[in-house]
């Protein structure tokens, strides 16, 4: 039996297949009778981590209401690095973005596309997390619900509200705008979907391209009641304690993020209270109760992660090339509600387009890595036609046109 993290933001389902000082069960495939090798090389790098293993495929049955047996891929782990850590409750991953994250290649399908294929449910699922004000090192028994080809009416409370897809690779979102404690943050729209803004169950935090982050904390700085507040603390180095018997959530504003309606000319905002961003600690002195900032900074991407996703049960309608926003039941603190969705607003007072129109996505670097050593290998076959050219018909080179250690062509060729 194997706990498996599920992660919208990747593509491959991979299991330990060896054993590792981290983790507490693996899969010995030479023990089953329905593993077959593919004999496939794969390695996948996280934001953080990575992990090396082989292909191959297995049989899978579901537990409840999906009846029959399904052959998908699987990968199993053999090396990993700072994947799996000290204290983790998985033994392994299921990625359920777009074929295009796949590794080695989007050609290998992936589980939920072979479970449509096969299966013939709906191109659709949904994932309720819990944990709302839970202690973060806790026993992993939160609960929390993944539907496999639908919606489920007990998982939500009021309206879902959908904001399109727009690239299919990661669940990539437009995010029109922020506010904390009702002030909007100000910002062009494009700041917050730098490069990307994508919904990520595998991202334990709300993370915040670089600019956005630092105007999300000096506004919270300057919203909340307390005088001040170690720098250390923001950044993820300092925990922040209070007597077990205050509730700082009450010190802290509310949170809200703007997503562009189906219809264009509408948005609605998903709002987290403090309780999701500001995360108790488990196991910290005997009168103090220690919380950590549930917010990080980002080269690369607005990741919409945990800290927001415990709010809500999000659906992933990829059929209609869509992700729903709706209130969860389990999203309460003390019998009182930490998410709200309010809409819809107008977005007359952002660009009709927040998204970069230019997008990298890793099979189009590939084709242009490719592109490139093509180049440099003509380049390259040039030049061993003109050494092998008799020497009366060789141009004199002169001191200036040598091509050195030092030229660019030499020195970046493999780069």
């Amino acid at each position: 039996q194997l706990n498996i993290l599920v992660d919208t933001g990747s593509s491959n389902f991979a299991v330990a297949g060896v054993p590792d000082p981290d983790v507490t069960s693996y899969f010995n495939t030479k023990l089953s009778s329905t593993y077959k090798s593919q004999g496939i090389d794969v390695t996948v790098k996280y934001s953080q981590g990575s992990w090396t293993g082989v292909l191959g495929t297995d049989v899978i049955t579901i537990p409840k209401g999906i009846y029959g047996s399904y052959t998908i891929n699987i990968a199993t782990i053999l090396e990993s690095e700072n994947f799996f850590l000290p204290g983790v409750k998985w033994h392994g991953i299921l990625g359920l973005a777009y074929d295009a994250l796949a590794k080695p290649s989007s050609s290998v399908e992936t589980f939920f596309d072979s479970l449509v294929r096969q299966a013939k449910i709906p191109n659709i699922f949904s994932l309720q997390m819990c944990g709302a004000g839970l202690p973060v090192s806790g026993s992993g028994t939160n609960g929390g619900s993944l539907v496999l080809g639908g919606i489920e009416r007990s998982l939500y409370k009021g309206d879902i509200w959908y904001t399109p897809i727009k690239e299919e690779w990661y669940y990539q979102v437009e995010i029109l705008k922020l506010e904390v404690g009702g002030q909007n943050l100000e910002l062009d729209c494009r700041e917050y979907n730098a490069d990307k803004a994508i919904v990520d169950s595998g991202t334990t935090l709300l993370r915040l391209p670089q600019k956005v982050f630092s105007a999300v904390v000096q506004a919270i700085a300057r919203t909340s009641l307390i005088q001040e507040f170690s720098s250390g603390f923001w950044t993820g180095s300092q925990l922040a304690c209070w007597d077990k018997t205050e509730r700082p959530w009450s010190l802290f504003p509310k949170l809200s993020i703007y997503l562009r309606d189906e219809n264009s000319s509408r948005s609605f905002r998903i709002s987290i209270l403090p309780q999701l961003y500001i995360q108790p600690i488990l196991g910290i002195g005997e009168n103090l109760q220690c919380y950590r900032f549930g917010i990080s900074s980002s080269t690369n991407a607005l990741v919409i992660g945990a800290t927001v996703m415990e709010g809500f049960y999000v659906i992933f309608d990829r059929a209609q090339r869509r992700v729903g926003f709706a209130v969860s039941p389990c999203a309460e603190v003390d019998g009182s509600p930490v998410s709200e969705i309010e809409g819809p607003f107008t977005t007359a007072d952002v660009a009709s387009n927040c998204v970069s129109s230019v997008s990298f996505h890793e099979p189009v670097l590939w084709i242009a890595s490719y592109a490139l050593m093509s180049l440099c290998g003509i380049i390259l076959l040039v030049l061993i036609i003109l050494l092998l050219i008799p020497p009366r018909c060789q141009h004199r080179y002169t001191d200036n046109d040598v091509v050195n250690d030092e030229s660019s062509l030499v020195r970046h060729r493999w780069k």
